[in-house]
C-alpha cells in the first residue's frame, strides 16, 4: 500500500487548505484512515480520523470545529479541510492507514501504512 499526500503550502492565518490522500491497493474502504501532523522539532500527533464507511469522526481537541476529515472510497482518498488555520498549525502533515479494526485511535501504532507526509506553514 502507498499513500500520496497532496494540497499542502505557505498559507496566512486565517486562510484555508485541502489536504488530499490517495491510497493505491485494494480494499480500501475496509480501514479507518487519519491524519497526523509533526510540527518543527515535536513528536507526531493525532489530528482525525475517519470510520471505514465515513460515518464517525474523531478529532483532536486542538482542531475542534476548524478540520473536517471525509474520505470517498470509490477514489480510495481521504481528505482533510482545514479552515481558520493558525501558526501553531504549522507540521508535516501525513495520512495513515489502520491496521484493520475499526477503532479510531490517537496511537500511531495503530497504523500500518503512512505517507510522506506534506508541509503546512502558517506564518505568524
Amino acid at each position: 500500500v502507498q499513500l500520496v499526500e497532496s494540497g499542502g503550502g505557505l498559507v496566512q492565518a486565517g486562510d484555508s487548505l485541502r489536504l488530499s490522500c490517495v491510497a493505491s491497493g485494494s480494499a480500501f474502504s475496509s480501514y479507518v484512515m487519519a491524519w497526523f501532523r509533526q510540527p518543527p522539532g515535536e513528536g507526531r500527533e493525532f489530528v482525525a480520523a475517519i470510520s471505514r464507511g465515513g460515518w464517525t469522526t474523531r478529532f483532536a481537541d486542538s482542531i475542534q470545529g476548524r478540520f473536517t476529515i471525509s474520505r470517498d472510497n470509490d477514489k480510495n482518498s481521504v481528505y482533510l479541510q482545514m479552515n481558520s488555520l493558525k501558526p501553531e498549525d504549522t507540521a508535516v502533515y501525513f495520512c495513515a492507514q489502520g491496521r484493520g479494526g475499526g477503532a479510531l485511535s490517537v496511537d500511531t501504532g495503530e497504523y500500518t501504512y503512512w505517507g510522506q507526509g506534506t508541509q503546512v506553514t502558517v506564518p505568524s
